[in-house]
């Protein structure tokens, strides 16, 4: 295959193009990521983690050292690896299922422990490789697979709202950020931001990025993007929630 010149230079060629459902979100967050890490000079030092779940796809994404970890278990694998080996970068990449269902208890705890490491989150409102099942992100109204009448809010409760709890959580040296697939150049940013927060030593980075589901949303390309950009932002902000100090100037 012929590389790319917009290609990030850490991507894996021969495994391209990838194996996501046309018009899904983990593509674009992946290419923000790739980005960041291309911009940082740090594709020989990242060990990437991937969760059960579409982001499993992922394993042969990157030319990275890559483990594929059991469902929820990605961040306590990358919070091992880092402790046993400093000087690694250490990334957990999972989806809403991974992170705020099976795997809640690693984040918190290890938000709460200020490890030194970075989980990113994609939120598509819904389990989307299994058939498109509720979510703890899905949003009130919206049918699933197991709420085909539409999440009832007062019976179910509300969309988890990750970020804003890791930043509660959080140490002081903490970096937590909601970003979009909307908007690559403010995501690649925000992810930037949590890696070198790890590379300084400072503490735990968590970044959640909106991202869209069209095969279970059952929706068109038009459909798609109002979703993400007018819908989820209703119940999850975009933006920065926790910076630490030597971040606040970048």
């Amino acid at each position: 295959m012929t590389l790319n010149p917009q290609m990030p230079k850490c991507w894996r060629v021969e495994s391209k193009p990838h194996k996501f459902c046309p018009g899904c979100g983990h593509g674009l967050v992946l290419k923000a990521l790739g980005e960041a890490i291309d911009e940082l000079g740090i594709q020989d030092r990242v060990v990437f983690g991937c969760d059960i779940g579409c982001s499993l796809l992922t394993w042969d994404f990157f030319d990275v050292d890559t483990v594929q970890t059991h469902h929820g278990r990605t961040t306590p694998v990358i919070t091992g690896l880092k402790r046993a080996n400093p000087d690694a970068i250490g990334i957990a990449y999972m989806g809403d299922g991974g992170g705020y269902a099976i795997g809640s208890q690693h984040l918190v705890n290890a938000a709460a422990r200020n490890e030194k490491i970075t989980v990113i989150l994609a939120n598509n409102t819904n389990y989307g490789m299994t058939g498109g099942q509720m979510a703890p992100t899905t949003l009130p109204g919206q049918k699933t697979e197991t709420s085909p009448y539409g999440r009832d809010a007062e019976d179910i409760g509300y969309p988890t709202q990750g970020p804003e709890m890791v930043a509660a959580i959080g140490q002081k040296g903490a970096y937590v950020a909601r970003g979009t697939m909307a908007n690559i150049r403010q995501l690649k940013g925000y992810f930037k931001k949590a890696l070198q927060n790890q590379m300084d030593g400072t503490g735990f980075s968590f970044v959640e990025a909106l991202a869209s589901c069209p095969t279970n949303w059952r929706t068109n390309a038009k459909d798609t993007w109002n979703f993400v950009e007018n819908e989820m932002s209703k119940y999850f902000a975009v933006g920065e929630l926790k910076v630490p100090d030597q971040l606040k100037e970048v």
